[in-house]
């Protein structure tokens, strides 16, 4: 009695399983990177802002300097907290 050839039934069908993975996805791959695309676009607010030559107003170099200055130093020396124990203690009359 002969028996049905399984292994080589299995073989083929595992292959021709493994050849329909390597497929292409045409639909996947022509939208590929468009979302970042657009959400690229939808955060500029000015997209012609590199255009513009205009110098931008602000502060002078001497202002600049004084208020980076002031705010290094309120690393330096912090300012003293209050008390929270001292909220409702005091004169009872």
């Amino acid at each position: 009695m002969q028996r049905p050839p399984f292994l080589p039934l299995l073989c083929v069908l595992l292959a021709s399983l493994a050849a329909s993975g390597c497929g292409t996805t045409p639909r996947l791959d022509r939208q590929f990177g468009r979302s970042v695309d657009l959400l690229r676009a939808q955060q500029v607010i000015n997209p012609q802002a590199g255009l513009n030559r205009d110098p931008v107003a602000g502060l002078d170099g001497k202002s600049a300097a004084a208020a980076y200055q002031a705010y290094q130093k309120t690393f330096s020396t912090p300012v003293p907290q209050s008390s929270t124990l001292t909220i409702g203690v005091g004169g009872r009359q």
